[in-house]
């Protein structure tokens, strides 16, 4: 493992990252904690396999460590409205990009992991099955329902149309189609 592979995968791991943290502060904080794991634990690192998987797991297990040991501290302050924040973000997003995100937000945690590593972050059904923890049969059953539970969620009754929709819209980029298979 060199400093420069690390590196490149930090946008990886932020990304990732904010799968469990909307506040962007605390997402990059736990890729700080994820990367500090790594290197403290480099010695585990497995030569041939994939470093991105490795990283990714040391995260996953570290927001879910974290999670249990604030539920046994303090479970009342899941709930505290003074913990969210008080005025939305400054960006530019369209009304659909809101919608999206919302609804990604009410996926089920499983499910939304899901969708970001192999939707997003373009991580294999293997490499997920691994960061994850089960079999790849699972990844394929969550990815399936949350793609579907998007769907309704965005209020789309079929993907195909969406996606037919999407093309006729004007864009400065090549329109990509994504799979939903």
């Amino acid at each position: 493992m060199s400093r420069r592979d690390v590196v490149d995968l930090i946008p990886a791991l932020r990304a990732f990252a904010r799968t469990f943290h909307r506040d962007v502060s605390d997402a990059d904080d736990l890729v700080q904690e994820t990367l500090t794991k790594a290197i403290a634990n480099i010695h585990q690192f497995q030569p041939g396999t994939a470093m991105k998987s490795w990283l990714f797991t040391i995260m996953r297990n570290s927001f879910y460590t974290k999670i249990r040991k604030a539920g046994r501290e303090a479970p009342a302050l899941a709930d505290d409205a003074a913990g969210r924040p008080a005025v939305l973000a400054t960006q530019e997003w369209s009304a659909r990009g809101h919608e999206i995100r919302g609804a990604l937000e009410r996926l089920p945690e499983q499910q939304r992991e899901v969708i970001m590593l192999i939707g997003v972050l373009g991580v294999s059904y293997e490499e997920a099955a691994q960061i994850c923890g089960c079999a790849m049969g699972t990844i394929k059953s969550r990815l399936n329902r949350a793609r579907a539970r998007l769907l309704v969620e965005i209020g789309e009754t079929d993907a195909r149309a969406s996606v037919e929709a999407d093309a006729h819209l004007p864009s400065t980029s090549p329109v990509r189609t994504p799979s939903y298979g």
